[in-house]
């Protein structure tokens, strides 16, 4: 048997950013079902652990018009999901759903009920808002600031596991000899009472096969980190390359060991991109080309406009940085779009120095920065890099994305897949049921949750 660890592989398929080549002849639609189906089920030729959906809950705009630099709309996850399970077998299904504008009754009943007809495969990535534009399309027409927003999710998540608990595995008789349809008349009950939600009542769906979907976070800041190791079930981790990589991944099990639990009952998952080529230099050359492709001049610009917060359609993408320094008060230019850069004034002087250092002009600079750190190569030396990445506790896995949808995922299974599966660090057919038996996580049992 391998004692080589198992890289766990996420399949995600775009939507909304500059990484999705829409413009590419080959590309298909981003809504069709025919696009989420035939990369569900490529993910599952390849023993995919899941696929993963993000989510978009608002149209990005720049100065008040929708911007075409990339994807717009996105349908609704679950449905999505729902249809996926109807295809798949064994392939998880990861939805991102947002824990500010929804109510916990209905999360927990929606990914119940995933669980339920897909037979134990659903995951919830918890995620909370981030802007007042967003806010808008609710009907509390507004949002939470960082602080609230935190605290709502947190007893978010408790409230949804009390729904999840209300029904212990056994509840579900259905004797037909005696009549018994429920082995406890309190099946299902709940109270909940706290700052963030007041309820009680009947949670309606019985246990589902996991227990408890799975539940995927991101957290960065100490704070997150610290909640996503006493919550999570995996985290994306933002960093994709040694050593930094490593460093996260051993900052996060300690942390998850300090919360009480097994350091392997938390996954840590950073998304990657990939090129093949037959040869180094032909794939280098693809790469190329794809990148120049997703960073035109007019995407640079919009992407530095979001730190700026300046118009900067006049300056020459082939020309240096701006020359003026970012406009933090003025109203947001870019809506939409996730602001992740912590200090505008630090990351432009970081720019600065970055392109003065490489000699970069400004839509270089961008390629450079924006980097969903790749993996490029031949199929041989692809599996290589991965597996070392992964060998070495970069990460548990990898969240799997092409630039090409729907077909830019059959090059990796195809080609880089039987070489990982060769190595011994990727099983060659899948090993449990349920996501969380093949994600090697530890089983949720109703004694437990007493």
């Amino acid at each position: 048997m391998s004692t080589r660890k198992q890289i766990i592989l996420g399949a995600y398929l775009g939507g909304v950013n500059h990484h999705t080549a829409w413009w590419d002849e080959r590309a298909g639609s981003q809504i069709d079902f025919s696009t989420f189906e035939h990369t569900a089920r490529t993910a599952e030729r390849g023993k995919f652990d899941f696929f993963f959906l993000a989510e978009g809950l608002a149209l990005r705009e720049r100065a008040g018009q929708v911007f075409d630099q990339d994807i717009v709309g996105r349908p609704d996850t679950l449905p999505v999901l729902a249809s996926i399970a109807a295809v798949t077998t064994h392939l998880g299904l990861a939805g991102t759903i947002n824990a500010t504008f929804n109510e916990p009754y209905e999360l927990a009943r929606q990914f119940a009920s995933l669980d339920h007809l897909s037979g134990g495969r659903a995951a919830w990535n918890v995620v909370t808002s981030f802007d007042a534009f967003t806010g808008q399309n609710f009907r509390r027409g507004g949002f939470l600031d960082r602080a609230q927003r935190y605290e709502r999710a947190e007893e978010f998540i408790a409230t949804v596991r009390e729904l999840w608990d209300s029904w212990d595995e056994g509840d579900l008789v259905a004797d037909k000899e005696t009549g018994t349809f429920l082995r406890r008349s309190d099946a299902g009950s709940f109270r909940h009472a706290g700052p963030q939600f007041d309820i009680h009542g009947r949670f309606t769906v019985p246990r589902s096969p996991q227990g408890r979907p799975v539940l995927l976070q991101a957290g960065v800041s100490p704070q997150g980190r610290d909640f996503a190791a006493a919550n999570a079930d995996a985290i994306f981790s933002p960093y994709g390359q040694l050593p930094e990589a490593a460093d996260f991944y051993r900052d996060v099990k300690a942390r998850v060991v300090a919360a009480g639990r097994s350091a392997d009952d938390v996954k840590i998952l950073p998304s990657a991109g990939f090129v093949i080529g037959d040869t180094a230099a032909e794939a280098r050359e693809k790469y190329e080309e794809v990148r120049r492709g997703q960073v035109t001049g007019q995407t640079a610009l919009i992407l530095l406009e979001q730190v700026w917060n300046r118009d900067l359609s006049a300056y020459d993408p082939e020309g240096p940085l701006p020359d003026v320094e970012p406009d933090a008060d003025a109203p947001q230019i870019i809506q939409g779009k996730a602001f992740t850069f912590q200090d505008r004034f630090e990351t432009v002087a970081k720019w600065r120095q970055v392109a003065e250092t490489k000699n970069l002009n400004l839509r270089e600079l961008v390629i450079d920065q924006f980097e969903r750190g790749p993996f490029v190569g031949t199929a041989s030396e692809i599996a290589a890099q991965i597996d070392d990445f992964v060998q070495n506790d970069g990460s548990d896995g990898l969240i799997i994305g092409s630039h090409l949808v729907p077909w830019g995922l059959d090059d990796f299974v195809d080609q880089v897949v039987p070489l990982l599966q060769e190595r011994g660090s990727l099983r060659a057919d899948y090993t449990g049921s349920t996501l969380r038996n093949n994600l090697g996580l530890p089983a949720v049992r109703s004694t437990e949750l007493v």
